[in-house]
C-alpha cells in the first residue's frame, strides 16, 4: 500500500534527522515532514473510494442474488402451473418447485455472506491501515514536540563524588 510507504519515509525522516544532544528529540526538514504529510491526505481519498466500492459491488451482488432468485422462483412456478395437469405430476413439481426455491435460498445465502465477508475483510484492513497510520503521524507528532517516552528522553546524571 501507498500509505504504508509514506510511512516508512516518515520513520526514515525522524530516524535519519539531526539528535538533539541531551534530549530524546530529533530534527527534521519541517518542509519534508509536511510534505510527506499532504501525499498522506491525498492518499486517503483513494482508499474511501475502494471502501465505498467494495459496499457498492457488495450491494451489487446482493441485488443480482436476489434477481437470480427471484427469476428461478417465477421459473418453478411456471413449470408447476404447467404440469398441474394430473395429481402425480403436480406433486412432483411441488417437490422440484421446493427443491429449486430452497437451492435458489441457499444460493443467495451463500453469495449474500461471502459478499459480506469480503467487504468485511477489505474494512477491516483499512482499519488496521488507518490506525497504523494514526499511531506512526501521532508518534511522530509527540517525537516533534518533545513528548517521547522516558526511555527516549536523556536526562542528565548528578556529577560523581569521589
Amino acid at each position: 500500500m501507498y500509505i504504508m510507504a509514506l510511512i516508512d519515509r516518515l520513520e526514515e525522516l525522524i530516524a535519519t534527522g539531526k539528535k538533539v544532544p541531551l534530549t530524546g528529540s530529533v530534527m527534521v526538514p519541517e518542509q519534508k515532514l509536511y510534505d510527506i504529510i499532504d501525499e498522506i491526505r491525498a492518499t486517503f481519498p483513494d482508499e474511501l473510494k475502494q471502501a465505498r466500492w467494495i459496499v457498492k459491488e457488495r450491494q451489487e451482488m446482493l441485488d443480482e442474488a436476489e434477481k437470480e432468485a427471484n427469476r428461478i422462483l417465477e421459473e418453478a412456478r411456471d413449470k408447476a402451473n404447467a404440469m398441474a395437469a394430473e395429481t402425480e405430476i403436480v406433486k412432483l413439481s411441488e417437490q422440484q418447485a421446493a427443491e429449486i426455491l430452497d437451492a435458489a435460498r441457499a444460493r443467495e445465502r451463500e453469495i449474500r455472506l461471502g459478499a459480506e465477508d469480503y467487504a468485511d475483510e477489505m474494512l477491516a484492513n483499512l482499519e488496521v491501515n488507518l490506525g497504523k497510520l494514526l499511531t506512526a503521524v501521532q508518534r511522530g507528532r509527540d517525537r516533534l514536540q518533545g513528548k517521547g517516552s522516558a526511555s527516549e528522553t536523556a536526562t542528565p546524571r548528578p556529577p560523581t563524588q569521589q
